[in-house]
């Protein structure tokens, strides 16, 4: 009987399936190295500005329940917890208003990167705001506000454009003025520190960044 030898598969037969692999493989690397890379550019320059006349308003509604010999009351406190909270609602949906208007997700690498890094010291200054207040030192609280928020916007920032750092350094700045200055200057600092710096870094991200 005759042997017949079995015909070998063509390496044309072969090699597509390893050629797609590979290119599959070599796509999904250059998808996360550029996502690593790029810049969480969906930061709204007028969402800042929003916050900052938010804040503008919380610092004279607070400044209203000052005392001369307890300037960081409860009320001047809880004051200032709503304007953070109304903050972080306009600044959620300023930015998903402008994603969704350059048609870029929100949450991408970058926006993780940004919320992951902001979170720390926004978790840190909670704490540290109930342990200050159980402590009765509640007229340290300015300054540590000021100071981790800064904190937060430089880390965050850094996954951003460049001018939002700076504008966390800024609000460092005055954080560290608020430990040393007069306790007379907390509102005042207060003021233009959340308002103040929200609505001139705003302006300018809306003039080079689109809105």
């Amino acid at each position: 009987m005759a042997v017949v030898p079995l015909r070998p598969r063509p390496v044309a037969e072969q090699e597509p399936p390893a050629l797609h692999a590979r290119a599959m493989d070599n796509l999904r690397y250059i998808r996360e190295t550029m996502e690593s890379a790029a810049s969480f550019t969906a930061v709204s320059g007028w969402g800042q500005c929003a916050i900052g006349l938010t804040a503008l308003a919380a610092a004279y509604a607070a400044a209203r329940q000052s005392r001369p010999d307890h300037l960081v009351t409860s009320a001047w406190i809880k004051i200032w917890l709503a304007a953070a909270i109304v903050s972080l609602l306009i600044s959620g949906g300023t930015m998903w208003l402008k994603a969704r208007a350059r048609a870029v997700p929100l949450m991408a690498r970058p926006g993780r990167k940004l919320v992951l890094n902001f979170a720390p010291p926004a978790a840190v200054g909670a704490l540290l705001t109930l342990a200050l207040h159980r402590a009765g030192l509640t007229e340290l609280i300015p300054a540590t506000w000021l100071l981790l928020y800064g904190a937060g916007v430089v880390t965050g920032g850094a996954f951003s454009v460049q001018i939002v750092p700076v504008m966390g350094l800024c609000f460092m700045l005055a954080g560290a003025v608020a430990l040393v200055c007069p306790l007379a200057w907390t509102n005042a600092l207060m003021a233009a520190g959340f308002g103040g710096l929200h609505v001139i870094f705003g302006v300018m991200i809306a003039r080079r960044h689109g809105g």
